[in-house]
């Protein structure tokens, strides 16, 4: 959406009556997520600004589906019926410095949130690529930053607020309720609208990146687990040409009183960028996060593009497949097999661990996993194609792909991929039994053959 179309449609939802929807507030545009590739099923978009006007949308329709920041790829927020906007409810409820955690609206952004915690002395432990994204949708889909020893977004939720089918308000907290706080963080959207999320916390600290450019593909059968390691997030970019990765971004942890020393120019033959650089050789680097080896807070190092800049590409479309990380190499060759038929519809790719959780749904469920990242370009007849050799390549590995990014894989071969499935579908009854926020997307790849 245009600058000038979003700031439009925000001002017109804060005037809205909240239980109006905002249909036809721009002529001629429909409701499009925020790449373009995918255009939502109707344009019946209710907003609201309270616990009671969520509950009071949620008794009146019987068909609903939350959409938040828009960042999904695919139809997984989508709904032909009714969508639901929390825009407005995105502020700080509470900082508990003892506990050491933090009370936020759902609708909250992680860019929103971070220098507000850095302003109060504390940081989150990760962060995704982009900061852009709701705080809720990325913890519902088990979006995830990086790091051998850090988890996904989600690992960091201690408790959650959401409201159930029946309008009623749940509060589910890791101290307390098991299993049930086990398949309700990573919901898929599918369990009722979430409308406040507790997060741990920790003490502040700083940051910094260096990038290494063109490390011989080669280095990685022996040296992987020493190279992904190399900080505290590492991530990996190649257009999977020339046998090399074309970029390494490495985060490093600076610690209190620890001398900063300069990197060293080479690193398993790969040599110091000299430049910021964009993960996309051919863009500018002015929307990414600072390089060098220059120190900064967490928040303004650990994403690789800034909150004020439109993240990524802009236009494009992105797949992503998590495999075990110990068979993180055999499934990097396993794709640059494949090169001469990726590489023409590829902007980048990013190759990055994330360490195991337990949360049902989530792809790193038991698992700490490699995630092997398509950026495409915005073609989606010849990415359609690309998928399934991809999905074929990785299938010794089991592979699982993102919940909010694009796949092809068979509904019953992706279902087989999640041990706890059939328990997440009782919880799905009890939150849901009439299929109020069940979907397209659900039906199919949870329920479909």
């Amino acid at each position: 959406m245009k600058k000038r179309t979003f700031l439009k449609l925000s001002s017109t939802l804060l005037a809205t009556p909240a239980l109006s929807p905002l249909v036809g507030l721009v002529a001629n545009e429909k409701l499009k997520n925020w790449a373009g590739n995918y255009e939502y099923s109707t344009d019946r978009l209710y907003p609201a600004k309270s616990i009671g006007q969520v509950q009071e949308l949620v008794k009146k329709y019987a068909k609903l589906k939350v959409l938040g920041t828009r960042h999904c790829f695919n139809g997984i927020a989508d709904s032909k019926d009714n969508l639901l906007s929390l825009k407005a409810m995105d502020d700080v409820i509470s900082l508990d410095t003892k506990a050491h955690t933090v009370t936020v609206d759902a609708s909250m952004k992680y860019g929103q949130l971070a220098p507000y915690l850095d302003g109060k002395g504390f940081a989150l432990h990760n962060l995704a690529s982009l900061p852009h994204i709701s705080i809720a949708g990325a913890c519902a889909t088990a979006t995830h930053g990086s790091g051998v020893k850090n988890g996904n977004l989600a690992t960091a939720v201690a408790g959650m607020e959401i409201i159930t089918a029946a309008g009623d308000v749940r509060t589910l907290s890791r101290a307390k309720d098991g299993d049930d706080f086990r398949a309700a963080v990573v919901h898929l959207g599918a369990l009722g609208v979430v409308t406040k999320v507790t997060l741990d916390i920790q003490p502040t600290f700083l940051m910094r990146q260096y990038v290494y450019e063109n490390l011989p593909v080669a280095q990685l059968k022996d040296h992987f687990e020493t190279i992904a390691s190399a900080g505290y997030s590492v991530s990996l970019f190649t257009d999977w040409q020339k046998g090399r990765i074309n970029e390494v971004w490495i985060k490093q942890r600076m610690e209190k009183g620890a001398k900063s020393e300069p990197a060293a120019p080479t690193y398993f033959g790969a040599t110091l960028a000299r430049k910021n650089l964009h993960p996309i050789a051919e863009l500018s680097a002015v929307n990414c996060t600072e390089q060098m080896g220059v120190p900064g807070p967490w928040y303004e190092r650990m994403p690789h593009f800034r909150m004020g800049f439109t993240p990524s590409s802009g236009k494009e479309l992105q797949s992503e497949y998590f495999v075990p990380r110990k068979n993180a190499v055999d499934a990097i060759l396993a794709v640059e097999r494949l090169r001469d038929q990726v590489s023409p519809h590829l902007m980048i790719s990013e190759l990055r661990t994330i360490d195991a959780d337990t949360f049902w749904m989530s792809p790193c469920y038991k698992q700490p996993s490699l995630a092997i990242h398509f950026t495409w370009k915005q073609d989606w007849a010849a990415v359609k194609k690309v998928l399934p050799l991809i999905e074929k390549e990785l299938s010794p590995f089991n592979p699982r792909p993102h919940w909010g990014k694009l796949f092809t894989m068979a509904p019953a071969q992706l279902q087989s991929r999640y041990e706890k499935l059939p328990a997440f579908k009782q919880v799905m009854n009890e939150y849901d039994p009439k299929g109020k926020f069940r979907n397209a997307f659900l039906q199919t790849n949870l329920y479909g053959a």
